[in-house]
């Protein structure tokens, strides 16, 4: 493993040449609010991350990342287009893989630029490419905005499709939702005593908790109305699975998807992205034609990816993570800019692993 001397050097190596690409360096705090992460991911950040607190300033947690305290700063006080570059330590819990690093460095280039997304995106990825020069390393991409455009385009609920956007980064959770919404799970027997009961109260114990009963009673109500929707069609989960089906080849995957899109054309706007993107690639001399396209490809990276995704993988080292991954979170801007919103895409390198990738060669 790469010592953290040896790493500092390559990370500023590595953001000298995004500085070069016309990057602004910019540094962010290691201590980061907590609010700000728990409204963007909820509870579940707990889990991945350090928290601590003071008398002062509240929660606060170690920096899991920096794109957000970076779109932060660009949407308070920042003017497009811009590229930002960084380089530092960031830190993750680790509950299952003791091998695993729960601190390392991350050097990433940021671009803000509503003029030709597609191109911002081909950008991104050709630069973290060409940084990585030399390694044995596959490429993945995706595009989260597929799916989020089908799940949109469902004959259902409103809250339905709330739900199932919420959970698009939690495959599992997003299978058991869309599987009890299509009717092919059974209600528990506890959740239909309880709906079909006159008063949910009546024999029920003093209440414990922070909810209040007002609250359970909007949610017992919410319960009842989504128990009286009808379920999402058979033909339109199926469309789901294809979806979460295409791995191929990108022009393979377009074709495919283009094929999904005659019965689901909520999906045309994205995949006329996929296709401008693909030609902004070709134009920036990669070779499209064997580049993999995995339509649920980054579901398990941060929550607000919302569009193209990629990484980079050691092709001998299956055990590792990603050495290079990024995507496009252009929601992230307007959560963060109080209604203010710029499309934006970005990427990180670990620096640490193309050490280690480096030494065994």
């Amino acid at each position: 493993m790469a010592g953290i001397a040896e790493t500092r050097a390559r990370a500023a190596q590595l953001r000298a040449r995004f500085e070069q690409a016309g990057a602004a360096p910019v540094e962010t705090p290691v201590l980061q609010p907590a609010a700000a992460l728990l409204d963007l991911y909820g509870e579940d950040i707990r889990a991945r991350a350090y928290v601590t607190s003071d008398a002062l300033r509240g929660e606060q947690m170690l920096r899991p990342d920096f794109t957000v305290p970076v779109v932060q700063m660009h949407m308070h006080d920042g003017a497009a287009p811009a590229r930002y570059t960084y380089a530092g330590a960031v830190f993750r819990r680790q509950e299952d893989d003791p091998d695993r690093p729960n601190e390392y460095w991350q050097v990433g280039y940021e671009v803000f630029d509503g003029q030709a997304p597609h191109d911002a995106d081909a950008e991104v990825f050709c630069l973290i490419r060409e940084a990585l020069a030399g390694l044995d390393l596959r490429a993945t991409t995706g595009d989260i905005g597929v799916l989020m455009a089908a799940v949109a385009g469902l004959d259902t609920t409103a809250a339905r499709k709330a739900a199932l956007m919420r959970h698009i980064w939690r495959p599992r959770r997003f299978r058991a939702l869309l599987d009890r919404y299509a009717g092919r799970t059974p209600v528990p027997a506890a959740r239909r005593s309880l709906l079909a009961a006159d008063d949910p109260f009546a024999d029920a114990p003093p209440l414990l908790g922070l909810r209040s009963q007002s609250e359970i009673e909007a949610r017992i109500a919410a319960l009842r109305t989504d128990a009286a929707t009808p379920p999402i069609s058979t033909d339109e989960v199926a469309l789901i699975d294809a979806i979460l089906e295409v791995r191929e080849t990108a022009p393979y995957a377009l074709e495919h998807l283009r094929d999904i899109a005659v019965d689901l054309p909520a999906i045309d706007p994205a995949v006329e992205r996929l296709q401008r993107r693909m030609e902004a690639l070709d134009a920036r001399g990669v070779d499209v034609g064997a580049l993999e396209f995995e339509a649920s490809h980054g579901r398990a990276s941060m929550e607000y990816y919302d569009g193209f995704v990629f990484g980079f993988y050691a092709a001998a080292r299956p055990d590792l993570p990603a050495v290079a991954s990024g995507g496009r979170y252009d929601a992230l801007t307007r959560l963060l800019g109080r209604g203010a919103e710029i499309p934006a895409v970005g990427g990180v390198i670990r620096p640490g692993l193309m050490l280690e990738l480096e030494a065994a060669t």
